[in-house]
């Protein structure tokens, strides 16, 4: 199993590349999207120390048909939207390139893990290169079944959460407690939360020489 960090150059004109390059301090991350039709739909976070400005030149792109803010901090706001720039799906959709959510932008370059085997990191470089992208190959770590079995976020909320006592009965600590010591919102920590444990379940309930098996 191969786990590999790429680093690509986002395309002019995307309000993603436009906005990172804007606001070079903040951090985009793409949680979870569809696309439909023309258009995609969005769940989407910004971390910055002005996140009011970046969500007014949000709504104001051309590019963003509407925009709901869910939740916010001093720093940090989490929002659906719905956008025309739809090349990422491109990459997302096609079922040989298992990339994994959340992708984060900065300053006009986007990154995101692949989990997956030799011949899917393979498939993923030729359509890179076929797209006349920029990028890097940031790390390429080959892992053992087991050791690929939850991503990087999975198992770090997962730690939190066991250390601060979410998995006790009866609970000593809340969601909130949980995605407040990883600094994320309670959201995004109850899905990563939620496909990290389905991850262990399946594993589990599978037996002895199918920890490989992964969620599509």
């Amino acid at each position: 199993m191969i786990r590999a960090r790429f680093r690509i150059q986002l395309p002019d004109g995307i309000w993603v590349q436009t906005l990172s390059q804007r606001f070079s301090d903040a951090t985009f991350a793409l949680l979870s999207g569809y696309r439909s039709d023309e258009t995609a739909v969005e769940l989407g976070e910004v971390t910055t120390d002005a996140p009011d400005a970046v969500v007014d030149a949000l709504r104001t792109h051309p590019s963003i048909l509407a925009f709901e803010r869910l939740e916010s901090t001093e720093r940090r706001v989490l929002g659906k939207y719905e956008t025309t720039d739809t090349a990422l799906y491109d990459f997302v959709e096609e079922p040989s390139l298992p990339i994994e959510f959340p992708v984060t932008v900065r300053n006009g370059r986007f990154e995101f893990d692949l989990t997956g085997t030799r011949e899917e990191l393979e498939n993923l470089r030729a359509t890179l290169e076929a797209s006349g992208l920029a990028y890097e190959l940031q790390s390429l770590v080959r892992t053992t079944e087991t050791e690929s079995l939850l991503t990087d976020r999975q198992r770090e909320l997962l730690e939190i959460a066991i250390r601060e006592g979410y998995f006790e009965v009866p609970r000593d600590c809340t969601l909130a407690t949980v995605a407040e010591a990883a600094g994320i919102d309670k959201a995004t920590a109850s899905t990563i939360l939620r496909r990290g444990e389905a991850k262990l379940v399946k594993s589990a309930l599978a037996g002895p020489g199918r920890a490989d098996r992964r969620e599509p």
